[in-house]
């Protein structure tokens, strides 16, 4: 078993410096894949996080390593590694020479549903995988009406570059009922995540409570497992309504933790939404109202000195917050585009080193799942490489 752990965290390893390199391939390679047929395709709901955009022209949402970890496809032309076609078989490589053979990620049912106003269901709720969905029912920041858009946040170019080529916009409290019941019925999902831009206060509210409401009509289910990913309110009391419109987790993404760099990499977070103290404080009371283990927020890992994240991870830790460290990637149509993130070592360090605070602090892997959004990153894989969660783990047994 020890021999199987540590070829897991080799293929952890590889996946963390494909996500931070990118890699290589000629888009026309997945023409005979049958995407949006067999395979499930990426569609752009809130974020470009390929390192170049690539409009009309559709790529796997990602792979699996010959263990069972998922791979993010993050396409950069400038890539040592790449993905290649030969013989019939899809093989990732390293300067051309293969590393393993490809599985890509096949394509959930609901995807080819269409709700009951014509809209495709893909386009209403992405399928991050392990049972877990994401609305993205905004796909652009108001922030940016004052120049104010978080500098390494792409939500904005994103829209603009694919909205009108993939058909995807706001997204209507029914679409959402049915498309999360439709995906809980056909695809056994159990999670589901409630995100976007930044809207005004009280239109945020409003529509979280009404997509609520939709779901559990339409899945019969008072309690349907839902993060409702927010900012943080002016008024502090206006999370109890989250709460009790029926959102079991709730989360707050503080972005930075060193409170001078918020200031210049989040402006509109400083200036419109109350600053960084008071981001803490909303986390803070987020825990009161639903619990330790019940808020997340995340930080932009590598845009600030590695003990200054490790630090908020702490701190939040200690309060109940559960907090990830996501690894910069300089999208594309950001205001930081064309900038570096830090090494991959650099990242799988602060990983291990955030899953052992975690642990530290008594975190369960249901509690880090029900947390995020998407349940596959580096963070999820080390809780399941040591708690023996992945299906190879049962296979190694028979």
């Amino acid at each position: 078993m020890s021999n199987l752990k540590e070829t897991l965290y080799r293929e952890l390893e590889l996946k963390i410096i494909t996500g931070v390199e990118g890699i290589s391939f000629d888009p026309l390679i997945f023409q005979h894949l049958g995407l949006g047929g067999q395979y499930q395709e990426d569609i752009h709901l809130c974020f470009e996080m390929a390192h170049e955009t690539h409009v009309k022209i559709q790529f796997p949402v990602g792979f699996y390593s010959p263990h069972g970890l998922v791979y993010f496809l993050r396409w950069d032309r400038r890539s040592s590694y790449s993905i290649i076609h030969e013989g019939g078989v899809y093989y990732l490589a390293h300067h051309g020479k293969v590393i393993f053979p490809v599985e890509f990620i096949e394509r959930p049912n609901y995807y080819g549903l269409k709700t009951s106003d014509g809209t495709s269901m893909a386009t209403i709720a992405s399928y991050s995988q392990e049972g877990a969905l994401v609305v993205a029912y905004s796909n652009e920041c108001a922030l940016k009406e004052k120049d104010h858009d978080c500098k390494f946040c792409n939500i904005n170019a994103t829209k603009d570059t694919y909205g009108e080529a993939e058909g995807i916009g706001w997204k209507y409290p029914k679409q959402v009922g049915e498309t999360v019941a439709a995906a809980y019925r056909l695809d056994g999902a159990r999670h589901l995540t409630i995100t976007g831009g930044f809207v005004a206060e009280r239109r945020e509210v409003e529509y979280y409570l009404d997509v609520a409401d939709a779901i559990k009509a339409e899945t019969g289910l008072e309690d349907f497992n839902g993060t409702a990913c927010v900012g943080a309110p002016h008024d502090l009391g206006i999370i109890d309504k989250y709460k009790e419109a029926g959102y079991r987790t709730i989360a707050t993404n503080i972005e930075i933790w060193d409170r001078n760099i918020f200031k210049a990499i989040c402006p509109g977070k400083e200036q419109q939404c109350g600053g960084w103290e008071h981001w803490v404080k909303a986390l803070e009371y987020e825990v009161e109202v639903f619990g330790r283990g019940k808020v997340r927020s995340n930080i932009v890992a590598g845009l600030e000195p590695k003990d200054s994240t490790l630090e908020g991870v702490e701190y939040l830790a200690s309060k109940g917050v559960i907090c990830f460290a996501t690894g910069w990637c300089p999208n594309p149509g950001s205001a930081l585009e064309g900038h570096r993130s830090p090494e991959p070592a650099w990242h799988f360090d602060l990983y291990k080193k955030i899953a052992a605070i975690h642990r530290k602090y008594g975190f369960t892997y249901e509690e880090i799942y029900d947390c995020y959004a998407t349940p596959i990153l580096p963070i999820h894989d080390i809780y399941r490489i040591e708690d023996e969660l992945l299906p190879v783990f049962n296979a190694q047994l028979v």
